[in-house]
């Protein structure tokens, strides 16, 4: 169906999920070799059409200032020589990853001889709705697919001929191998209006993935007629024990922060605990001045680091995404643990310390989708924690919790064997 010349958008999009539905059912029978070569082979084809991929890409690079990005996104937006690499070479290890499909995930004989297995099974489609970045284009059709799924992309506009370059590939790979058509489906149209009719299509999408700025997922969790695996924010906390170790606070600390501010997993909250806040908060702060990082704490954080400007209670609250943290001075473990989880986003959280006992509580009472013991919030990242890739991190806790690999794109059924067993 054309888009271009489509003012129906309903029916575009009903017709685009129906399609997706049949692929997916023809999916879920697929033998795995089948998905192993469709990765390889895109793998294959993405290096070789690196030439073109970097057109299309300049395209959109081009025509970043009409859109109002900034520097960063435009960085996030260019597919280089390096980065085209780089994406083919993540299709080749998700293709080496196990299948999940088929897992036998629990099983037993019950007393009257009935095999009862719990077999992991496709969700069937997915509709993921993402901004900028073109290699998550291939990520996301990567892992919906190697997990059973069909998959319909919607890019934002400021990537279009990036997206529609990657998945012309992609689907050329598909049709030499004999994956289902209509597997991965690119929406192409940046209208808006199409999106609020993909999300009520439940009786064909079975779940919506947003991955972008807050107020795309807020309209989506908002909209959507499917369970939707999102995180709203990640107003991720590190916070300093009475026992930490100094070195270590400091390098965990400057790691979480400034490695990379721009995203999810960075930390914006610093706490520390009063017993080690004298030594340590001007040290930690200092580091993170020399960073560039602006300081925003308590009186007690001023008081200790006079370059800091006093926080509001909204700073707790923030995600900045930038060169900007709030600290905290709290009385102990239980206080750090009350502030963490009201001002937190139950995305990730750190704790630095030598006390074991400690670490275990913070462990237990902390409520966010991944906890840290003496190491940097950055590493919640799926394939910091092996499971080769994700298609976004979740902060709720149904379905999917964390980072969100194969396993988390998938359900399972019960499968009984029996031998002519009948219920008395």
């Amino acid at each position: 169906m054309s888009e271009a010349n489509h003012p129906d958008w309903r029916a575009y999009a009903e017709e685009m999920a129906q399609r997706a539905k049949a692929a997916s059912m023809e999916l879920a029978r697929l033998a795995p070799g089948v998905k192993q070569k469709w990765l390889q082979q895109s793998a294959r084809l993405l290096k070789e059409r690196s030439v073109a991929l970097a057109e299309a890409n300049h395209r959109d690079v081009a025509a970043a200032p009409s859109f109002g990005l900034t520097d960063a996104q435009v960085d996030r937006l260019k597919l280089t020589p390096a980065r085209i690499e780089a994406m083919a070479r993540a299709l080749e290890e998700v293709a080496l990853l196990p299948e999940p499909i088929g897992e036998v995930i629990w099983s037993s004989v019950r007393p009257n001889g009935l095999l009862v297995q719990k077999v992991r099974v496709p969700l069937g489609v997915i509709f993921f709705i993402y901004e900028s970045r073109p290699n998550v284009t291939a990520d996301a059709a990567a892992l919906c697919v190697k997990s059973g799924n069909a998959v319909i992309l919607r890019g934002g506009k400021e990537a279009a001929h990036s997206n529609r370059a990657i998945v012309e590939v992609m689907m050329e790979a598909g049709a030499d191998v004999g994956l289902p058509l209509d597997s991965v489906q690119l929406v192409g149209t940046p209208e808006r209006e199409v999106v609020g009719h993909f999300l009520n299509l439940p009786q064909y999408i079975d779940l919506a993935i947003p991955r972008g700025g807050e107020s795309l997922i807020r309209r989506v969790t908002a909209e959507a007629k499917m369970p939707v695996i999102k995180h709203f924010t990640g107003n991720c906390h590190v916070y300093i024990d009475a026992s930490a170790d100094p070195d270590l606070a400091e390098r965990i600390t400057v790691n979480a922060k400034c490695q990379r501010m721009g995203v999810c997993n960075a930390a914006e909250s610093l706490v520390f605990h009063r017993a080690a806040a004298d030594a340590l908060l001007p040290r930690i702060c200092a580091a993170l001045a020399r960073h560039g990082v602006e300081i925003r704490g308590d009186e007690t954080t001023c008081r200790l680091f006079p370059q800091a400007k006093p926080a509001v209670e909204e700073d707790y609250f923030a995600e900045y995404l930038g060169p900007i943290i709030s600290v905290k001075v709290v009385e102990d473990l239980n206080a750090a643990i009350e502030h963490i989880n009201r001002y937190g986003s139950k995305h990730t959280d750190a704790v630095v310390t030598r006390d074991w006992n400690a670490a275990l509580e913070f462990c237990r009472a902390v409520d966010s989708s991944a906890v840290m013991v003496n190491a940097s919030t950055r590493f919640n990242d799926g394939g910091e924690f092996g499971l080769g890739a994700e298609i976004g991190i979740s902060t709720d806790k149904f379905h999917a919790r964390g980072p969100c690999g194969l396993n988390e794109l998938t359900s399972y059924k019960y499968v009984v064997f029996g031998e002519g067993q009948v219920r008395e």
